[in-house]
């Protein structure tokens, strides 16, 4: 699993103490494919492993990656600062495999029980990328930071909060993959029923 995190921080400084809010937000999805050849769910398992994207220097199957970006508006209040509007702009990139050619109706059967099952488990990585989102939203909107009439303490706060919320994510999202990957776990019996 590889991520990729950006964060932008949009700050407006606007007078009067508004009430916090989070737009409501969705994220942008889009899948790629890679293409791969074979005739056989042998023949198409090898040239995944040739062709599979590129994961801590071993090909993977398939990949979720993503790109975050924040607005995000602070507002002075008296001598403090208010983080009172949020606005994630995430966007998840599924990378997953595409047989080039037509496949004979035993292999297009077991291909379609394969590449249903890594999608299923990719869409799980984008669900807990999701859940980071709403998770750095409710540690983060509304907090306000005494002493901070230039809404500059607030920012490294926020971070600190962004980082925590990021740990946990990877620690379930690191679980979930060990669950999967393990022997005679869900990838595993996909590969078993592809190649067989």
């Amino acid at each position: 699993m590889i991520w990729r995190a950006a964060l932008i921080v949009a700050a407006a400084l606007t007078l009067g103490a508004l009430p916090a809010r989070a737009v409501d937000w969705t994220a942008t999805e889009r899948t790629v494919h890679y293409a791969i050849d074979g005739s056989t769910g042998m023949a198409l398992y090898q040239s995944i492993g040739q062709n599979g994207p590129v994961v801590s220097l071993r090909r993977a199957i398939a990949l979720t990656e993503y790109e975050l970006l924040w607005g995000r508006d602070y507002v002075p209040d008296g001598t403090a600062c208010r983080l009172a509007e949020v606005r994630p702009f995430l966007t998840i990139t599924y990378r997953l495999p595409r047989p080039r050619g037509a496949l004979d109706g035993g292999t297009q059967a077991r291909w379609s029980t394969f590449i249903a099952g890594i999608t299923a488990h990719e869409h799980v990585h984008g669900a807990l990328m999701r859940g980071m989102v709403d998770d750095i939203i409710g540690q983060t909107l509304g907090l306000v930071v005494a002493d901070d009439p230039g809404c500059q303490k607030i920012r490294a706060e926020v971070e600190r909060r962004v980082i925590a919320a990021h740990a946990r994510y990877k620690a379930k999202n690191r679980a979930f993959e060990q669950s999967e990957m393990a022997p005679g776990g869900n990838v595993q019996q996909l590969v078993l029923g592809l190649v067989r």
